[in-house]
């Protein structure tokens, strides 16, 4: 628990974690004896000098200077770039998911550290993001309110130099990219825990919107309230999907508090900060936007928790070199059906990562599959496929070809 004031057994308790190994026996100790080094041998290795702190500080602002100027140097190609494609309608057309994913890319194929890769990608996105917004910032819709899981895979996926819009719902986020309002919008589709979010799979039977990105989220739940003492809590708010998320850690300590079930994290969060006996589970960002304290954190049961969203826009974008493919695909009410329209794939070597079937609103016991392809609908091998699968399937329908997720 984070509210150290807290002396409550509840408050004290802690979650579960791995035994640190006892201390090993030192190498010297281990070590088999051998001859000494002479003295004269000893004292002729001198210490490596070790720079003074001003020397250190000159050395990282001259490095600074540097990464200055070749970022202001980028930002002027970035400009000529532009006006390479010409007079376009808006920001929309400047933006190429495919370019920015063989960009980030090659970020983690030449890393070599200190840095991980999760923090090279996230600075070249924000420098990407930055030289973009200067043609017009791109305009996202996602579910909101502010401080949602959802925003923070806008700003992973997009950078900050965005323009935001929290909308109320995935139906809607869907409905302000159809008509135009919003460029791309971020749902989410599924959770590494709990499954698929079935709403944003049923959008997609009638909408005629594109998948253009993906984007994975390590997800990280809290438990926050006004007070920060878990001893105050009698409710508890949250998205249905995060109270399945920590449901283990709900059960063992917090098993008399009521649930309640609210749209998003950002909404329970809004409402906890209005009672001292209230808490909401959601991200550490909503505890920021609220005023919210870390009662206790993270708490999802699987600590490799993790979202997965799409980046929904009205067209589709060439080839990035590592594509996935989504299909929608209405099958024919005869044996082996399913086997059929999956052959094609197989028989080429294209592999199915995902495979969900969902009431196709058809007819009644008629099922849509959701499939997810590695590839591209370019690429001949999958344009082969599609070919045949037409003659299989009794629809199919495209939903998108775009870069697999990057770090």
């Amino acid at each position: 628990m984070t509210d150290k004031s807290s002396k409550t057994k509840k408050s004290q308790a802690k979650l579960p974690g791995k035994a640190k190994p006892a201390a090993a026996n030192s190498a010297a100790e281990n070590k088999p004896a051998g001859k000494a080094k002479p003295a004269a041998i000893e004292e002729a290795a001198p210490a490596a000098a070790i720079p003074d702190l001003a020397t250190l500080r000159e050395r990282i602002d001259g490095i600074d200077l540097h990464i200055q100027q070749l970022i202001g140097e980028r930002a002027q190609f970035a400009n000529q770039v532009g006006k390479a494609k010409g007079k376009l309608a808006a920001a929309v057309d400047y933006y190429r998911p495919e370019r920015e994913a063989q960009v980030l890319r090659r970020v983690v194929d030449r890393n070599d550290g200190p840095l991980n890769d999760e923090v090279l990608v996230r600075l070249f996105r924000e420098i990407m993001s930055a030289c973009l917004a200067q043609q017009e910032p791109l305009k996202i819709g996602f579910l909101g309110p502010e401080g949602t899981h959802s925003q923070q895979a806008v700003y992973k996926h997009f950078g900050h130099s965005i323009h935001g819009l929290p909308l109320a719902s995935i139906e809607e986020v869907f409905q302000e990219v159809e008509a135009g309002s919003a460029d791309f919008g971020v749902v989410p589709v599924e959770n590494s825990t709990q499954g698929t979010i079935q709403s944003t799979l049923d959008m997609f039977l009638t909408s005629k919107l594109k998948i253009s990105g993906e984007v994975e989220l390590r997800v990280h739940q809290h438990l926050l309230s006004r007070s920060g003492r878990i001893e105050d809590i009698e409710r508890v708010y949250s998205h249905p999907q995060s109270f399945a998320q920590c449901k283990a850690w709900l059960r063992q300590y917090l098993p008399k508090a009521e649930k309640i079930a609210v749209s998003s994290n950002a909404e329970a969060a809004r409402r906890a900060r209005n009672a001292d006996d209230a808490a909401a589970i959601a991200g550490a960002s909503a505890g920021n936007v609220y005023g919210l304290r870390n009662v206790a954190g993270p708490i999802e049961d699987r600590p490799d928790n993790t979202t997965r969203f799409l980046v929904i826009g009205r067209e589709l974008f060439t080839p990035s070199g590592n594509d996935r493919t989504s299909l929608l695909i209405f099958i024919k009410d005869e044996p082996g059906a399913l086997y059929n329209v999956l052959s094609p794939f197989a028989k080429r070597g294209l592999s199915m990562n995902r495979i969900e079937s969902r009431p196709g609103h058809t007819g009644r016991w008629q099922y849509a599959f959701f499939v997810d392809i590695g590839g591209h609908v370019q690429e001949p091998a999958m344009r082969e496929a599609l070919e045949e699968l037409d003659e299989l399937a009794h629809e199919v329908k495209v939903l998108g070809s775009y870069p697999v997720a990057i770090a």
